[in-house]
């Protein structure tokens, strides 16, 4: 048997030292630094106590390789295949995290159980009867998913060697403890040891495997840095509890792009797909309202129509109120500044509020030309027609910059049935075929004076 060996690690944010330290010196905090051990006895692998027939690996010239892709396992989610990349990948290894009570374990027990895939859901966190009572309310009737209430790594890879699922779900992999290190569940060596056995899984077998993994107060993934460098995608669930949207994002993708996102509706019965963001994200009123403006932004490589709402008002207090939902506090602020030294508007002593419609945080420049109109139109009140949308970023010289993939842009608004679609004077690939006129000005008074005279 090795000798144990121990280290220092912050439990914050995972930074390992020689010796014991007060303060972390990555992320400055106090007494966050404990001592772990890192090695207990001789790592045999996930395969411990089974009879495999391993391959020992040899170095092969570049040009001899084939680059074949690999054959994706089709979910029952959509928005979940769109995501990854039209599909699962054989033996990939993918981290999903998200706030608490957001919809993680309710997103991938759903997909556990409409799947046509042979699926072991393993949870640390809720007992098998909890998990029944979920599960009758996404879906009725028999499902190929199985459960396993465990959370000693070894047990679960003796019910996985007897099982042989096509996908395996852990809910929650700080939950998981081995018995090759002494430590805790959810500290910073379990969670390596643990993700590293997962990880010679997935890669010996070709099973996919799916982890849920919490995040801090910071909005990261708890745990050693390292774990996203380790797995092979990195989805993040978001959105805001108050609110029934939920949006899926990839920040790293080996088998696919990093720009894809999904989009899910918080319902009684589960997470259901949006296939059409835009219509729900548009919000129907009877009358025109002053205040609000339509804009054309680009999420990955999907269009979304969005609703932006602004209300302008006198100051009643000495300093005006500058507030933002869902768009970046400090492009209001140069948005505003803008208007008021390049077009004249006086709106110091105002305050603005600004809101995106559904709960969603946007953070494209496409959407400054629609928060301009709609500050515009709520401070003049004087309301914009419904069959305009805007795209267009703002310069600070005031002038209107073309944005990226226009032609995507003007497909999305010809589709919904828009009549006037506003972009830059530079902008290329801007035509229509369906009769949706383009208009494309070249400074700020130039559109100011088309719409409100």
């Amino acid at each position: 048997m090795a000798k144990t060996k121990t280290a220092f690690f912050c439990q914050n944010c995972g930074n390992q030292y020689p010796k014991w330290i007060g303060q972390c010196s990555a992320c400055k905090e106090w007494n966050t630094v404990v001592e772990e051990v890192i090695q207990k006895k001789e790592d045999a692998g996930w395969n411990e106590g089974h009879k495999t027939t391993s391959k020992r690996a040899k170095a092969l010239p570049l040009h001899t390789i084939t680059a074949q892709a690999d054959d994706r396992m089709i979910l029952a989610d959509q928005e979940f295949n769109r995501v990854l990349g039209e599909g699962l990948v054989p033996g990939s290894v993918i981290l999903l995290g998200g706030e608490p009570g957001i919809g993680k374990s309710t997103l991938l027990l759903q997909l556990a159980l409409k799947t046509s895939y042979r699926t072991l859901y393993v949870s640390g966190e809720e007992s098998a009867r909890q998990i029944k009572m979920r599960a009758d309310r996404i879906q009725e009737g028999e499902s190929p998913c199985h459960v396993l209430t465990e959370t000693n790594t070894q047990q679960l890879f003796h019910q996985v060697a007897n099982m042989e699922p096509d996908l395996l779900v852990i809910d929650s992999i700080q939950t998981l403890q081995s018995g090759k290190i002494d430590a805790a569940a959810g500290s910073i060596s379990q969670i390596r040891v643990c993700t590293a056995e997962l990880i010679q899984f997935a890669k010996e077998t070709g099973t996919p495997v799916i982890l849920i993994g919490h995040i801090t107060k910071d909005g990261h993934i708890a745990g050693p840095k390292i774990l996203e460098h380790m797995v092979d995608t990195v989805l993040q669930l978001e959105g805001d509890r108050h609110h029934v949207y939920r949006i899926l994002r990839v920040l790293k993708n080996r088998f696919g792009a990093t720009s894809e996102l999904g989009i899910y509706e918080m319902q009684s019965t589960g997470m259901r797909e949006v296939q059409n963001p835009s219509e729900l994200l548009i919000s129907t009123q009877d009358e025109d309202l002053s205040g609000t403006a339509i804009a054309c932004t680009i999420e990955g490589l999907r269009p979304l129509m969005i609703e932006i709402q602004a209300l302008v008002s006198t100051a009643v207090y000495g300093t005006p109120q500058r507030s933002t939902t869902g768009f970046p506090a400090k492009r209001l602020n140069m948005l505003l500044a803008v208007l008021e030294k390049r077009a004249g508007f006086k709106l110091a002593a105002k305050d603005v509020f600004l809101n995106i419609t559904g709960g969603i945080s946007i953070d494209d420049p496409a959407l400054d030309l629609a928060v301009i109109i709609a500050i515009l139109s709520s401070n003049f009140n004087i309301p914009i027609p419904r069959g305009y949308c805007f795209a267009g970023e703002i310069g600070l010289a005031g002038e209107i910059r073309p944005v990226q993939h226009a032609d995507r842009r003007i497909a999305e608004a010809e589709k919904l049935g828009f009549t006037t679609f506003f972009t830059a004077k530079g902008t290329t690939n801007a035509s229509s075929k369906k009769g949706l006129q383009i208009k494309k000005p070249g400074k700020i008074e130039d559109l100011l004076t088309s719409l409100f005279g």
